[in-house]
């Protein structure tokens, strides 16, 4: 099971980051779109993101990235506004990526666009499975998606989207296996994992959103809050309004100012009020997170009432009830604590 969320925390980096971003592919109109659609997407412009890489589809068919990026526009969106996901045809697109990745890899095997186009087919696909709850699944396509990043490198050691995939494999899977440091085979791969992804950061044109979220949350794990925060203040003045970064920010400052915390995740909460239709599932988890917050700081009125509004919301649906049971568990135990 340890081995099981090493992998999940992997890929939801990955996705949390919202794309891997490919280095600059030998392609004009193929480097245009994915520019314009992964910059609609850091702006959660799903519906236009997902125009430009249907585009891609139709008019490079060869191509598995037109069918990887839809299938990950979908996804995104999905985790972004806390909606169920259309499991369906989102491994629709990825099987059919992943076809089309491995026929062109057979073809021709020392590409290594084609070893990149079979990583992030897998990646994702992997990705899909914990979703489903397919964990044996997940475990075989994660390992598989590593072992393909790792023959970018073979072929071109300067291909830096394989060391942000690698660096946050390394330092997850070291860090959520370390209760076996005691054991001779094991190798605490944590601080070589970071050595990775700041390279990454430095190196890369296109890759460094994915860079950026992966070691905001590795230095979040380290108590490293202070650079934390530097990488993602940095990112946010490039994406202001992107709720990924914002988040991760608001989680860095928990431990360093929980008073800028709140503000950040009431920041957050005003952003998901703004979606038309939104089901209110990250609301009610923003608003949960402040309460706590407010009283961690001896500020019980505020977290108290935080606590009523979340259990006051009405006409929420079967999937966002069921979603969210567990929390709504720890809210009343947290309005319980803060009357006693």
């Amino acid at each position: 099971m340890v081995l099981c969320r090493s992998i999940t925390i992997t890929f939801l980096v990955l996705l949390l980051n919202y794309f891997a971003y490919s280095q600059r592919f030998p392609n004009q109109e193929i480097n245009r779109l994915l520019d314009v659609g992964i910059e609609y997407v850091l702006n959660q412009n799903y519906d236009l993101a997902k125009s430009k890489f249907s585009m891609l589809e139709k008019k490079y068919p060869e191509l598995p990235f037109g069918k990887i990026y839809l299938a990950v526009v979908d996804i995104t969106k999905a985790f972004d506004y806390g909606e169920e996901i259309n499991s369906e045809a989102i491994a629709k697109n990825l099987d059919e990526a992943l076809e089309l990745s491995e026929n062109l890899l057979e073809n021709n095997p020392t590409d290594i666009w084609n070893h990149y186009f079979v990583a992030l087919s897998k990646g994702y696909k992997s990705y899909l499975r914990v979703l489903n709850g397919d964990w044996l699944s997940a475990i075989s396509s994660g390992l598989s998606s590593v072992n393909y990043f790792a023959d970018c490198l073979e072929l071109d050691s300067s291909f830096y989207e394989s060391y942000v995939a690698l660096g946050t494999f390394k330092f997850w899977k070291s860090r959520k296996l370390e209760f076996l440091e005691w054991l001779p085979f094991f190798d605490d791969e944590s601080e070589n994992g970071i050595r990775f992804l700041e390279l990454a950061l430095d190196k890369t044109s296109y890759n460094k959103n994915l860079a950026a979220i992966s070691l905001i949350w590795v230095y979040i794990e380290n108590k490293n809050f202070y650079r934390a925060i530097q990488i993602a203040e940095k990112e946010l003045k490039k994406n202001p309004i992107n709720r990924t970064y914002k988040w991760a920010l608001a989680r860095a400052y928990e431990d360093v100012n929980p008073k800028i915390a709140i503000q950040v995740y009431k920041e957050l909460i005003t952003s998901y009020q703004k979606i038309p239709d939104q089901n209110h599932y990250h609301e009610i988890a923003l608003k949960h997170i402040i309460a706590q917050q407010y009283a961690k700081i001896g500020e019980k009125r505020d977290a108290l009432r935080l606590c009523d509004e979340i259990l006051s919301f009405q006409n929420l649906t079967e999937y966002v009830r069921e979603k969210l049971a567990d929390r709504f568990k720890r809210v009343k135990k947290l309005q319980k604590e803060l009357i006693d």
